[in-house]
């Protein structure tokens, strides 16, 4: 029986493609309001659980979130033609209608939306063709995409790959913000530890198997990440001091 603050949970999970098995015996639980991290090497499986908790592939083992949830995904990459004449506006009109839907997800964002911008309307970001946004920007529109329909959990693929350092501190400050504004289980995967130990709440560790789950000072410590990146491992060492 599922308690009240637990709003996913996975027994056994295991996927295989071709005959081999690409993730093993995973198990692990999410509470409501948490951030949660994903993290190991390329090729562990991480984009596979998520493709998993979608329900997008076929697997053994049991999946149950709590009825009714809302879940929203945010993908690694989204290959845009930079000519493709689809601005920002008529790109989150294929996800709604609501004007003031689309605005607020906008606005939660960081992209400024109220009346004393809307003299500026023409040179507005809605009106901007998506191939011709900067990193950070296209980043912001794929976030405020997936908060159109206001879910309560957001999965993000390696949220801020092809962004620089200063975008990245950015868009995790951000997810942070909306996690605790709107009360947001958020899942993301990871390749960086600092980000993890400073955002999320619970870590799993996945090489094809489950390594290590739990708070993220209690297990990632040397043993865990060196069996998690192996030869890899001091270059993810990290100490985090609160």
């Amino acid at each position: 029986m599922m308690d009240k603050e637990t709003i996913l949970e996975v027994d056994n999970l295991s996927v295989s493609f071709d005959g081999q098995k690409v993730l093993d015996n995973i198990n692990f639980s999410l509470k409501s309001g948490e951030v949660f991290a994903v993290i190991g090497p390329n090729g562990s499986g991480k984009s596979v659980l998520f493709r998993s908790l979608l329900g997008l592939i076929p697997y053994s083992g049991g999946i149950k979130w709590r009825p009714g949830l809302k879940i929203a995904y945010v993908p690694q990459k989204l290959a845009i033609e930079r000519g493709l004449p689809l601005t920002v506006k008529e790109f989150l009109g294929l996800k709604s209608t609501s004007k003031e839907k689309i605005l607020q997800a906008l606005s939660s964002v960081g992209i400024e939306t109220g009346p004393e911008h809307e003299h500026h309307l023409e040179h507005h970001i809605l009106n901007r063709r998506m191939g011709l946004l900067s990193g950070g920007e296209f980043q912001r529109v794929l976030v405020a995409w997936s908060l159109v329909d206001n879910p309560d959990v957001l999965l993000f693929d390696e949220p801020t790959t092809g962004i620089d350092i200063g975008g990245e501190e950015t868009i995790y400050n951000l997810l942070h913000e909306l996690q605790e504004k709107r009360k947001l289980t958020i899942v993301l995967i990871s390749h960086d530890l600092n980000i993890v130990y400073k955002y999320a709440k619970t870590v799993i560790c996945l090489n094809r198997q489950q390594v290590c789950f739990g708070e993220p000072h209690a297990v990632l410590n040397p043993e865990e990440l060196s069996s998690l990146y192996g030869g890899e491992a001091k270059f993810y060492h990290h100490r985090h001091e609160k």
